[in-house]
C-alpha cells in the first residue's frame, strides 16, 4: 500500500462527515457555555459511563479535528518529535521529493542521516513552513499594498 492510499482510506465517509458535524456543533457549544471546560460522557460495552473533563487545548485540537472531518477533508497527525522520510516531509510541505532534497542540500532544512537516508525532525519541518509561510505572505502583502498605490494613481 502507498502512503496515498493509506491517506485516501482514511477519508471521511458521508456517515463520517454528519457526525463529526454533529459533534462539533455540540462540543462547540458545550465550549461557549459560561466559559466551563466541556464535559463528554462516555459509556463502554458493559454500560458503565465515564464523564471525561476537556482542557481548552485538548477541546480546540478535537474542534479542529471535527472541522475537519466535517468539511470532508482527511488529515494526517504529525507529532512534534517524529522524524520524517524525505517522501513524508515533501508530502507535508506539497512539493516534490527532489525538490525537498534540493532544499536539504540548501540547508534550508536541517535533517540527519541513517545510513544513507535522510530523516527530517517534524519540528524543523514545521518551522520551515511556518518562515515560508511567513514570507509569502509578507510578499503577497506588500505586493496588494503596491497595487492599491498603483491603483490610486
Amino acid at each position: 500500500m502507498t502512503a496515498q492510499q493509506a491517506f485516501d482510506n482514511r477519508l471521511p465517509t458521508e456517515i463520517d462527515i454528519k457526525n463529526a458535524d454533529q459533534l462539533r456543533e455540540i462540543l462547540a457549544s458545550a465550549m461557549e457555555d459560561g466559559g466551563r471546560e466541556p464535559r463528554i460522557k462516555f459509556a463502554d460495552r458493559k454500560g458503565k459511563t465515564s464523564d471525561v473533563v476537556l482542557t481548552p487545548s485538548i477541546a480546540e485540537t478535537f474542534l479542529s479535528i471535527l472541522r475537519l472531518i466535517s468539511s470532508g477533508r482527511g488529515f494526517h497527525v504529525i507529532p512534534y518529535k517524529a522524524e520524517l522520510t524525505t517522501q513524508q516531509a515533501a508530502d507535508f510541505l506539497n512539493v516534490s521529493r527532489p525538490f525537498l532534497i534540493k532544499l536539504l542540500e540548501k540547508d534550508a532544512i536541517s535533517y540527519t542521516k541513517v545510513g544513507r537516508h535522510r530523516r527530517i525532525k517534524a519540528e524543523d519541518l514545521f518551522a520551515y513552513k511556518d518562515q515560508r509561510d511567513s514570507e509569502r505572505s509578507t510578499a503577497l502583502e506588500a505586493l496588494a499594498r503596491e497595487d492599491a498605490n498603483l491603483g490610486q494613481v
